[in-house]
């Protein structure tokens, strides 16, 4: 019996497929596999839509928060001085705010 998140990640694979540098897609599935627990993939689809869309500012965000969650913290530092960085070069100051307050959380 397939699950409600079963099906969204078969849509956003089919959708994938018919363009697969859609970071928007990936973005979905990873947030999928986030959702349903499964960090390790949800990191690697996170990184898949960085390294396809850089300025996609909530996978850096949320790969965070997932490396938090899977007890990296030194990982999850690191991805949010990365999307600190880039989100401030492309002056995307809610996205920088929104980091940086997550980043002090982790780090107190």
């Amino acid at each position: 019996m397939s699950t409600p998140s079963d099906d969204r990640l078969s849509q956003l694979r089919n959708l994938l497929e018919s363009d697969p540098h859609d970071a928007f897609c990936m973005y979905g599935i990873a947030m999928e596999h986030a959702k349903s627990g499964h960090h390790q993939e949800a990191i690697a689809w996170f990184d898949k839509t960085i390294e396809t869309d850089p300025a996609y500012c909530y996978a850096w965000y949320h790969k965070a928060r997932i490396q938090e969650d899977a007890g990296d913290t030194a990982g999850a530092t690191l991805t949010l001085e990365e999307g600190i960085q880039q989100a401030t070069e492309l002056g995307d100051a809610h996205a920088t705010e929104e980091m940086g307050a997550l980043l002090q959380s982790i780090m107190s």
